[in-house]
């Protein structure tokens, strides 16, 4: 609706509510009413789409925030579902959340998360612009341990209905057990990172690039070179495909 119709509507009522308490009309206000946001029409089409479905981002949040399919609901203190705009330029997955994230129900907002802010910032990307952060489990494995396969394979569903909806355009896996979670490997992440490989959903083939966690720079910086060189090559991989930031 636009302001000069909210406008139209409000005097309206202002002029009816005059007759009926005084039978004169008062002096007419404006009220500073702004236009409607109206959505882009590809994301209204996508929202609608969804909403056909049946399925939302909130209503997998939700339904991840009272999961109790494997040991890690019942030691977690919050889920971390995963946050970011709603059709990402750049999805970034990663192994699970840590103390701060179990605190806070957010992903990747503690030392870790914030160096990850700063790499994606590096190529123009942001979670609160054109990401969407997530991770292979939802809950923190106790004591910051690795995840056991069934506690992945309980995510998994969520983690593929949230892909589903998002349609990133680019997948960026940060670490060894986000990478050989989703490729279904046991290789090491050295021979994983640094070459685009594909991730085939059932409406297409996203191009998929995996790099260091940042929690593994913080520990080692020698780790930082590679990184940086994975973000450039996801950066001219971007820019070549014209992605927008």
């Amino acid at each position: 609706m636009t302001a000069a119709e909210k406008q139209k509507i409000a005097g309206f009522l202002d002029l009816a509510g005059d007759f009926l308490s005084s039978g004169y009309r008062g002096a007419q206000k404006d009220y500073q009413f702004e236009d409607d946001k109206v959505p882009p029409a590809g994301e209204e089409a996508q929202s609608a789409e969804n909403s056909a479905q049946g399925d939302s981002l909130e209503k997998i949040a939700a339904e991840i925030r009272a999961c109790a399919d494997c040991s890690l609901g019942k030691t977690r203190t919050n889920a971390a579902p995963g946050e970011g705009v709603k059709q990402p330029l750049v999805l970034v997955i990663g192994e699970g959340p840590g103390a701060e994230e179990d605190a806070q129900g957010r992903p990747f907002v503690g030392r870790a998360g914030q160096l990850l802010d700063k790499m994606l910032a590096s190529i123009n990307l942001s979670r609160n612009t054109n990401c969407f952060i997530a991770n292979v489990v939802k809950c923190r494995p106790p004591n910051n341990r690795d995840p056991y396969p069934e506690e992945t394979a309980a995510c998994a569903r969520f983690l593929e209905r949230q892909i589903a909806l998002l349609k990133p355009k680019f997948i960026l896996v940060a670490g060894r057990i986000a990478a050989q979670t989703l490729l279904k490997t046991t290789e090491p992440i050295g021979k994983l990172r640094g070459k685009f490989t594909e991730m085939k959903t059932e409406t297409a083939k996203i191009p998929l690039l995996i790099t260091y966690h940042p929690a593994a720079l913080l520990r080692n910086e020698t780790l930082k070179r590679p990184s940086w060189e994975d973000l450039k090559l996801l950066r001219s991989k971007i820019e070549n495909s014209n992605g927008e930031n």
